[in-house]
């Protein structure tokens, strides 16, 4: 039944009062819809846009603009990946989201103000960090602390901000670099973010039921739970148990080469679509189409991940991802490139948000933030190496006909890995 605990405690801190039928996980699922809204779809989708400028007024080359998170990934990814995951499961995604929040906009209001190379990749690593506490870790493991019967669906709701931010993302940020110069459409990003996130998780985010004084067995979303932890936490894995598994490397090999696909596509595509012939407006335009067709992506994944194996669900998703991306060959076809955009950006709906949940259904949630971290970090490289390949492909051959193809081919590499994960090795002996 859908009936709070009565004997709910009063718990000094609480700044929003739902109504007694409302499960407060929803208020959670808003909170992390706008911290993935920002710091993902606002920076992620929309930081291409910022990449003409960078070229005219700075003189950076197609591989150096993504080199600065590549390498903020590789040198801060990791490391930080792990303290926030550690962090997360000591203190709760609230503190670690907040901090995340300060260093993104901190970066941003010191980017408005670089003007050489290297102070792009110092403050791109300060802005990966800042990623990796406020962006899909920490957020993950917040709604799957209030969620277990419905978590694809809340998963899927909470990812649309990231969806969401990347359709308005574009339009936003060139209105305003447009209008304002890219300098202070930077500093104007960096307020907004504060404006919004800061408030959000001081008066909304709690890091998981108890901190609300709800018990989430009345409301259908644990069988049995007094702290936060859902019922999967009984036969969880510990990281040590966790990183000596098949599937956890399946995990991360299939979801580095799929996500480096759609970092790939994300950030060249505009570019290669200018290369093709057509209009800086057309090349928006489809651009927009790919990442709408994202936002119902999102929400149907979530739905179907909640009723099938959530490995199946996101290895179909996966091929997908890498079978479409052949249709880059034939670019002077309208057809065809408007299939591309429909297809990749539907399936682009499975892109972060299963690998959360294909997660807990093998290692339960007990260890899931540490466990998150490591393979957050894993595919995060990959998201960075196959733009920066792309790019580099691309300023030797002056062409992106071989870099798609190779991209194609390691999506679909990357598909096949995760539908060879067993069905589940919760409870199981480590293979190695």
């Amino acid at each position: 039944m859908n009936v709070r605990s009565a004997a709910e405690p009063s718990l000094p801190g609480r700044s929003i009062h739902p109504a007694p039928d409302t499960y407060y996980g929803w208020w959670i699922v808003l909170a992390a819809f706008l911290n993935l809204f920002f710091v993902v779809g606002i920076i992620f989708y929309g930081f291409p846009v910022f990449y003409p400028y960078f070229v005219d007024s700075l003189g950076f080359t197609r591989a150096q603009l993504t080199q600065g998170f590549l390498l903020g990934f590789i040198f801060a990814g990791l490391p930080f990946g792990i303290l926030a995951g550690a962090l997360i499961d000591r203190l709760g995604a609230r503190s670690v989201i907040l901090a995340g929040v300060g260093l993104v906009a901190l970066s941003l209001v010191l980017m408005s103000r670089m003007s050489r190379f290297w102070q792009f990749e110092l403050l791109c690593i300060v802005e990966v960090i800042g990623y990796v506490f406020a962006g899909p870790l920490a957020n993950q493991v917040l709604i799957a602390r209030w969620f277990e019967r419905r978590r694809g669906q809340a998963m899927g709701y909470a990812y649309l901000g990231l969806g969401l931010g990347g359709v308005v993302a574009p339009v936003l940020i060139n209105y305003l670099a447009r209008n304002f110069g890219w300098r202070h459409a930077l500093e104007l990003i960096a307020f907004a973010i504060l404006l919004v996130l800061v408030p959000t998780g001081l008066w909304i985010t709690r890091s998981t039921p108890a901190d609300r004084g709800i018990d989430s067995k009345y409301f259908g979303e644990a069988s049995r739970s007094k702290n936060g932890v859902d019922s999967a936490g009984a036969d969880s894995l510990a990281v040590p148990q966790a990183v000596r598994t098949a599937p956890f490397w399946l995990i991360l090999l299939g979801s580095a080469l799929a996500i480096g696909a759609i970092g790939a596509v994300i950030q060249h595509f505009i570019l290669f679509l200018r290369d093709c012939g057509y209009s800086a407006t057309v090349a928006s335009r489809y651009m927009s189409i790919l990442l709408m067709a994202s936002l119902g992506g999102r929400v149907i994944v979530g739905h179907i991940a909640d009723h099938f194996r959530k490995s199946y669900t996101m290895a179909i998703f996966y091929f997908l991802i890498g079978v479409s991306m052949f249709l880059l060959a034939y670019p002077q076809s309208t057809t065809a490139v408007l299939a591309f955009a429909l297809v990749f950006g539907f399936s682009m709906g499975a892109d972060y948000m299963l690998i959360p949940l294909v997660v807990s259904e093998n290692f339960g949630t007990a260890s899931l933030g540490k466990i998150l971290a490591l393979i957050i970090m894993g595919y995060s490289v990959g998201q960075w190496a196959g733009p920066w390949l792309v790019g580099k492909l691309f300023d030797i051959q002056h062409s992106y006909d071989l870099a798609w193809k190779l991209i194609a081919v390691l999506a679909v590499i990357g598909a096949g890995a995760i539908y060879a994960i067993p069905l589940s090795v919760r409870s199981r002996r480590p293979v190695l």
